[in-house]
């Protein structure tokens, strides 16, 4: 049976999002075919917002509604103190714990097999947050949470930055670089951790 080009367009959409398998794209577009033309007039809408009202953040590189996100202008947080994420979701999973801190969102991690190097994500960036704020700032200490996942690729990272940190800034004692603690298991995703684990392990992180 030929699908209607419309339906199987949709199809073809649903199709190439990630997780998504044939089955499934059918049974998705199927679905939007039978419900309310209101209801896909919404979705059509949300669709379109998200591209038109959703910025990434100039400082932090989350995403935001605005230039700078609600994190980074925030007076009530340590601006002194940077957790290192892959993800936005990673963030989104770390502000269930009591952390308050600021963010940098690297948007993936070092992955030369998939031609992923240093500058491909957002790690020159991370740097250059970190020389302002040694030239700008009268704090004791600044802290680098690295807090990428626990995957070759995620270690990688992590090491990676803090190769780097050690090259530019030598034994510089405002710099401090941790990594989060162990409290997640090996391989595990920040964004599926409890909160409970995501706190132990914001505790329990070490010296880097």
């Amino acid at each position: 049976m030929q699908l209607p080009k419309s339906l199987q367009n949709l199809i073809d959409s649903f199709a190439s999002l990630p997780g998504i398998g044939p089955k499934t794209a059918q049974r998705l577009a199927f679905y939007m075919f039978r419900i309310p033309k209101d209801d896909i007039l919404r979705f059509s809408d949300a669709l379109k917002n998200l591209k038109d009202n959703t910025k990434i953040c100039k400082t932090c590189y989350n995403v935001s509604e605005n230039d700078e996100c609600a994190i980074c202008t925030s007076s009530d947080r340590n601006h002194n103190t940077i957790c290192v994420v892959e993800t936005p979701l990673d963030v989104i999973a770390l502000e269930k714990s009591s952390y308050k801190g600021v963010y940098h969102v690297l948007h993936g991690v070092i992955n030369p097999i998939a031609g992923i190097g240093p500058d491909e994500i957002f790690i020159n960036q991370l740097f250059s947050r970190i020389d302002n704020l040694i030239n700008n700032n009268d704090a004791e200490f600044i802290e680098i949470i690295l807090a990428t996942s626990t995957s070759l690729e995620g270690e990688a990272t992590a090491m990676y930055i803090n190769k780097e940190a050690k090259n530019r800034y030598g034994e510089n004692s405002k710099i401090k670089i941790t990594r989060i603690g162990k409290g997640l298991p090996l391989g595990a995703d920040i964004e599926f951790t409890d909160e409970m684990t995501l706190r132990d392990a914001l505790e329990g992180r070490v010296r880097y």
